[in-house]
This record gives C-alpha cells, structure tokens and sequence, in this order.
C-alpha cells in the first residue's frame, strides 16, 4: 500500500482482472483479481474494484464510508427501517454511505469503482434484519 506518494488510479486498474458475475456468493478467493487496497486511511483503506454483478450486504461500524465511480454505473441500496432505497451512480459521481447504514450494489452492465472504506467491515448475504 502507498502513502505519501501519488497513486494513478488508471495504472492501479490495469493490475486488475474484471469479475463478471459477482454474486452474495463469489468467494475472497475469486475476487481477489478484481480487488485492491491502494492505501491505509485511518482504520479503513483505499480500494478499488472492477466487476459486474451483485454484492452482498455489508455496513462500516466506524465511520461513513466513500463511493466513487470511476467508469461505468451502479445502483447503491441503501437499506432503511427495512426498506431498499436504490441510487444510480454514473462515472464522476460520489455517494456517502452513512456509518452503520447497510448497502449493497448491482452492476448489471460493469462498473470501476474507488472506496474509501471504514475497518471493520459486516457482510451479510441475506436482507439484514437489523439496522
């Protein structure tokens, strides 16, 4: 990971290999290609991904957690008192998850996306219960 120096985002995609297919399911193993942890921030880090598909849940208990689109879109639920709220993010746009809030994503068509995400990290392959 690198701190203190300038990262290319466009060098650090080409290190990438594209998941087609993402489900609740794909094991850390398979996404480890389509994954990468730029640099520590905080308690969290700078990651970027390449994939399509569907995510699991998940939520940050330390803090907000930053969404960026680098190239393609996706839609971000949000889930709130037990409702899935969608919002669609295309190329140049940014979403603030708020701390604890748990989301998740579907990238039908692809998507490049950068986060800078808060440690520890809950996922949860079913709809949470709890929020």
């Amino acid at each position: 990971m690198s701190k203190g120096k300038p990262i290319s985002l466009h060098e650090e995609f080409t290190k990438l290999s594209f998941l087609d297919n993402r489900t609740p399911h794909t094991s850390e193993e398979e996404s480890s290609r389509a994954f990468a942890a730029l640099s520590g921030y905080r308690d969290g880090a700078v990651f970027i991904g390449h994939y399509a598909g569907n995510s699991e849940w998940e939520r940050h208990s330390k803090g907000d957690e930053i969404v960026y689109v680098v190239e393609g879109q996706t839609t971000l639920f949000l889930l709130s008192e037990g409702e899935q709220i969608p919002s669609t993010l295309y190329e140049g746009q940014l979403f603030i998850v708020p701390q604890n809030t748990w989301h998740r994503f579907e990238t039908p068509e692809g998507v490049k996306v950068m986060t800078v995400t808060p440690q520890p990290t809950d996922h949860q392959v079913d709809l949470p219960t709890t929020t």
